[in-house]
């Protein structure tokens, strides 16, 4: 919603984000026509590797310095992490015109086949069906996954739908999900012409 007076400014592809609680401290920046090149320094070993394949997969440059209270548990810097991500990735798309909006990815990885599927319509909502068999891969809660997307899907303020079809092995899953939503990302935010792609003549 654009609050009267104002006018969302073209999307420039990058933005910074910086948070920080009494729980986390981060400082994120995204360039969402990069070149697949990521800086990652944060205490959540398996968190990093995810994004890693998220930036690489999808041509992103992503820098993130955090810490948090993951002496208590990582979910507050996971979910915090998301919530930065989704930010930049609205801060970096202004008023979303001249791109796509929709994308939409198939991933396998070995025996897993992991799919993504999103619209940047303004309208945040989150599904994920995904039967992870085991709490934690390696530290890391299997049920942060879902945290770290609906933050994702929330502040950035899109229709995220992610699904693994198939597969057994918990880690090729999860990173099935993240290869999918950055490739997915990647077509969404490709400049496709010079209006914005709706009827209403918004995405908000």
């Amino acid at each position: 919603m654009t609050v009267e007076g104002t006018k969302p400014d073209a999307p420039t592809f990058r933005a910074s984000i910086r948070r920080e609680t009494g729980e986390t401290q981060i400082q994120l920046a995204l360039n969402l026509h990069g070149s697949g090149q990521a800086k990652l320094d944060f205490p959540v070993p398996f968190l990093r590797h995810m994004l890693h394949l998220f930036a690489a997969h999808g041509s992103f440059d992503l820098d993130i310095q955090a810490d948090g209270d993951v002496d208590v548990d990582d979910h507050h810097l996971v979910e915090d992490i998301g919530l930065c991500l989704g930010k930049a990735i609205a801060a970096a798309l202004g008023d979303k015109r001249g791109i796509r909006r929709y994308g939409e990815r198939h991933t396998p990885m070995d025996e897993t086949l992991a799919r993504a599927v999103l619209d940047l319509s303004g309208r945040p909502a989150f599904v994920l069906q995904a039967a992870f068999t085991h709490e934690r891969i390696g530290t890391f809660p299997t049920e942060l996954v879902a945290e770290f997307f609906k933050s994702v899907a929330n502040e950035g303020r899109m229709a995220l739908h992610l699904a693994v079809l198939y597969g057994e092995n918990n880690h090729h899953m999860v990173e099935g999900l993240f290869k999918a939503f950055g490739a997915a990302l990647r077509e969404a935010v490709e400049v496709r012409g010079q209006g914005v792609q709706s009827t209403k003549g918004v995405l908000e």
